[in-house]
């Protein structure tokens, strides 16, 4: 586990079905908070997918060298591509035990709870309804307002403010 915000991140990538073809959100999320602090989604799982979502969380949040990131063993994160990228922004590459997908439970979890919650109730119709939705889900609801009981019940966002205020 981590013990601050920016210590360690776990990324993955999931399938988003629409009526327009199937998509693929690739995530990164805080392993402190919680936070997906970076996403992506295209209608191709390719490792620009992934790098993409790996470039947005580390322009929004700017880590220190050193933060440990972890994915599984898709070709996709074993990419040379993103292995270099995981170089330049000074992140140590983690992967799962082969054939283990307990080793990345938490970020395999939220993809779980995101198609319970939105995926599975909604049709999307199209790949921008799709994009909406799923930004508003990501960006306004799961992380600013979803409480979590691994955060106390919780927001990402309020657990974050929180270790800022008793860390100051």
């Amino acid at each position: 586990m981590a013990n601050a915000p920016n210590e360690k991140w776990v990324a993955d990538v999931t399938y988003i079905p629409c009526r327009q073809g199937r998509l693929y959100l690739a995530s990164v999320m805080d392993l402190y908070t919680r936070e997906i602090v970076g996403w992506c989604l295209r209608d191709r799982m390719t490792q620009d997918l992934v790098v993409e979502a790996l470039q947005i969380a580390y322009q929004a949040k700017k880590p220190k060298p050193g933060l440990l990131h972890h994915s599984d063993r898709g070709s996709q994160y074993a990419s040379k591509t993103y292995r270099k990228q995981l170089e330049r922004y000074e992140m140590t590459a983690s992967m799962s035990r082969k054939g283990n997908c307990y080793d990345n439970a938490v970020i395999e979890a939220f993809h779980s709870v995101l198609k319970k919650e939105l995926v599975y109730v909604t049709r999307f119709q199209t790949h921008a309804q799709a994009y909406d939705e799923l930004y508003t889900y990501l960006e306004f609801f799961y992380n600013r307002k979803r409480m979590h009981s691994a955060l106390d019940y919780l927001s990402p966002a309020q657990f974050a403010a929180r270790w800022r205020q008793h860390s100051a």
